[in-house]
């Protein structure tokens, strides 16, 4: 829907700095087609962000998170087919990234829980969005004459 190439007034006509844009300044920028391509800071912070969370596994993990705190084994039981190795994995480059947080209390047994940090509360927006546009893609596809199903069956 929106392309980063636009043509009309070159970037250096415009005066706002690029850092301190919202999300709704650059749809403002792209509508008014003020800018001759994409800034440099959106496809860095575009890249930043599908390296936080991009992978399989990671978007499930902090939508399951978005409920509040939970220990290791109601993640793997909330999150279909995920493999013990694989979430630990994950979880670790999540807290790595400053989006879990991992806090171990000291009792026998060990008590570890996950929680989302400040920023991983943020990405609600995200994944709101990614929930929306994934309906309505996947209405679109498919169309109404077929059950979901039929095009996403898993092959196991």
């Amino acid at each position: 829907m929106y392309s980063c190439f636009l043509k009309r007034t070159p970037i250096l006509l415009y005066s706002k700095p690029l850092r301190n844009f919202t999300v709704s300044d650059f749809k403002k920028l792209v509508e008014e087609e003020k800018l001759q391509q994409c800034p440099r800071q959106f496809i860095l912070a575009l890249t930043d962000t599908l390296q936080v969370i991009s992978g399989k596994w990671k978007l499930p993990i902090i939508a399951s998170l978005l409920y509040g705190r939970s220990r290791f084994k109601d993640l793997q039981d909330n999150i279909e087919k995920i493999t013990p190795r694989m979430l630990s994995k994950e979880l670790k480059e999540l807290e790595i990234n400053g989006i879990v947080q991992r806090k171990v209390f000291n009792k026998t047994p060990v008590l570890i829980e996950y929680t989302l940090t400040e920023s991983g509360k943020n990405l609600i927006n995200v994944v709101d969005t990614m929930l929306a546009w994934g309906l309505a893609h996947r209405d679109g596809v498919i169309g109404q004459d077929r059950p979901n199903e039929q095009l996403f069956a898993s092959k196991d």
